[in-house]
């Protein structure tokens, strides 16, 4: 037999967070958002005494140089690669395509923009018993 007994107390200040838990793409976007932020900060901060600490010396010219070649070769990196990523594969049928489409209705005035669809340009919507119309320019679309 061991020694362990399970046990169902709770500890006492347990109700007293009743913050919610985030856990949606917006709170993990504003979380990478205020770590950029972060590190702008600080290299700006580190930028600004490096520059007034140590202008005239020689190793701080080369610092920022060296720094500012590696943040535009980043960045022309990141645009090159940009191109040269393939255009994605249409999506089998059935599966919902990103489609921005505007209808109205003609008896009411009532408009509509469909953002997703099962097919490129789908069977306009029904609204008071008549079918929309497409405000859309169909060129722009295909």
């Amino acid at each position: 037999m061991s020694d362990f007994e399970p046990t169902t107390e709770l500890p006492d200040r347990i109700d007293d967070d009743d913050r919610p838990v985030e856990s949606t793409a917006k709170s993990r976007d504003l979380a990478v958002q205020r770590r950029r932020r972060r590190i702008v900060v600080v290299a700006a901060v580190a930028l600004y005494l490096g520059l007034t600490l140590g202008l005239g010396q020689p190793w701080v010219r080369a610092a920022i140089a060296v720094g500012s070649a590696y943040v535009l070769l980043m960045f022309g990196f990141r645009v090159v690669g940009s191109f040269a990523r393939p255009i994605p594969e249409a999506p089998p049928a059935g599966e919902l395509r990103r489609v921005r489409l505007k209808y109205r209705c003609p008896s009411c005035g009532t408009e509509l923009r469909m953002t997703h669809a099962n097919d490129q340009v789908p069977d306009p919507p029904r609204h008071c018993a008549d079918e929309m119309e497409l405000l859309t320019n169909l060129d722009d679309v295909m």
